[in-house]
């Protein structure tokens, strides 16, 4: 069965927390959050998060269950609603190397170019996310800065390159 690729609705939510959660907990060094202070651990946030659309959305990949997730929202201020941004890329490392992350990822854009005035899309990437980096670049993503000490997990410290696409 090939991998369904479709946005996220609030009946999903205690999926995407179990989701989130495996996420921080296996791979602590590509998420500025932790486990014990993630504001995605509650379900009542992520329900919340869900009921943004269009300017926040969260893409799936299930197989059947929910192994992969990718979400986009938009910049609330007016200044900067101009910009999209990518935040929590993960898949399960049971479903790696089958193509789901750029299918979330060519999702994602996809979506970004049908919102209104949108003209680029950002993210963050850590040092330690050498496999997401190189996606993100064969994408078209360029990076534009890093910032040094970004991210500490005990007493390693990594770097995010923050990339940028233009549509």
């Amino acid at each position: 069965m090939t991998p369904q690729i479709r946005t996220i609705d609030e009946a999903d939510a205690p999926d995407l927390v179990g989701l989130r959660r495996t996420a921080l907990v296996d791979s602590p060094g590509s998420f500025l959050a932790s486990p014990e202070d993630d504001w995605a651990s509650s379900e009542t946030a992520v329900r919340e998060l869900l009921r943004r659309q269009p300017d926040s959305v969260v893409f799936g990949a299930y197989a059947p269950q929910l192994v992969g997730m990718l979400g986009l929202y938009r910049e609330n201020l007016r200044k900067a609603a101009h910009k999209a941004h990518l935040w929590g890329m993960f898949v399960q490392a049971t479903h790696r190397r089958r193509g789901l992350a750029e299918r979330l990822l060519e999702a994602a854009i996809r979506y970004a170019r049908t919102l209104d005035g949108i003209t680029s899309v950002h993210l963050s990437v850590s040092d330690s996310a050498i496999g997401a980096q190189r996606l993100y670049e064969s994408a078209g993503f360029e990076t534009w800065g890093i910032e040094p000490d970004a991210i500490r997990v005990g007493t390693q410290s990594q770097r995010d390159h923050h990339m940028y696409l233009s549509l």
